[in-house]
């Protein structure tokens, strides 16, 4: 595979804000740094976890910065770097660029419907204006365009658009990628509870918001994975399901900061128009965590 900086586990950080809603670096600096220090393979910031809609350009900015200068070359970086416009897009990319980033995320936002044609116009104007890898993100659930498998395929005749993250949940997408493309596709799983059936279909990786919680078992699921130990594998997986299932159902800004913070982490606070989990919600999540099939990761 050519120019694909990522394998393993990409970790996806929230975007952690203070008491006012401002940005807080300093906590998200922390939340990096443990990332990187757990074995993680990858950092991702500005992601669907981070919130990259919420944000201001210099807030982007500041986020994109602080990740780079934390992660200091240990792991690879993944930017996101999606807006409406192509043009802001075109910015946003060089910006990471230019800071550092080893590739850069895409998603395709859309007010208007976009056609295929428009989409693959898109990815081709902000390529041409980059040089380092992109990774076309597929996520009709945050982005409101779903985005064919034969789409894809077009996309990846771009010259450096080299990866795609496939979120739709729709494992049989990644079998179409790997049997039309062969070895040569580097494709990533952004659904978590197809962790397992990913992996089999061939992913190169696994983008992941549970690596903020349980980030030695999804390192130990890749492994095991790596080592075509299926038996372990799927006894690591099934561990992770019930907390894979809990942080998308109850979304993944939400439940990552109430998740650290019962890990005696801070979480930070959210930015309005999201609300914390509730009592009930908190309490079912704690005993997730606090289950011995989850390696008792609450202590």
């Amino acid at each position: 595979m050519k120019n694909v900086p990522f394998k393993g586990i990409i970790a996806y950080p929230i975007t952690p804000f203070d008491s006012q809603e401002k940005v807080d670096l300093p906590l998200f600096r922390q939340q990096v740094e443990r990332l990187v220090s757990s074995g993680i393979h990858g950092i991702a910031p500005l992601g669907s976890t981070g919130v990259l809609p919420y944000l201001t350009d210099d807030e982007k900015e500041a986020v994109t910065e602080a990740a780079l200068g934390q992660t200091a070359g240990r792991v690879p970086t993944l930017v996101g770097v999606s807006n409406l416009t192509t043009d802001k897009t075109i910015y946003h990319a060089q910006f990471a660029e230019k800071a550092g980033a080893s590739a850069v995320m895409i998603i395709p936002m859309s007010y208007w419907k976009l056609t295929d044609d428009e989409i693959v116009s898109h990815y081709d104007k902000v390529a041409s204006r980059i040089s380092i890898p992109i990774m076309a993100y597929n996520n009709p659930a945050t982005g409101g365009v779903d985005m064919s498998p034969a789409l894809l395929k077009r996309l990846l005749e771009i010259p450096n658009v080299t990866m795609i993250k496939e979120s739709t949940g729709d494992v049989q997408r990644m079998h179409y990628l790997r049997k039309e493309l062969g070895e040569d596709v580097a494709f990533y799983n952004g659904s978590n509870p197809l962790a397992l059936a990913a992996f089999a279909a061939g992913a190169t990786g696994w983008c992941t918001a549970a690596a903020n919680l349980i980030p030695e078992l999804n390192i130990a699921l890749y492994h095991a994975i790596q080592q075509n130990d299926l038996n372990t594998a799927r006894d690591l997986f099934y561990q992770q399901t019930e907390l894979l299932q809990f942080i998308v159902a109850k979304g993944l800004p939400r439940a990552i900061k109430a998740g650290l913070n019962l890990l005696g982490e801070n979480g930070g606070h959210l930015r309005s128009p999201l609300k914390p989990l509730t009592a009930e919600e908190t309490a079912a999540l704690e005993s997730i965590l606090q289950n011995p099939k989850s390696n008792s990761v609450l202590k």
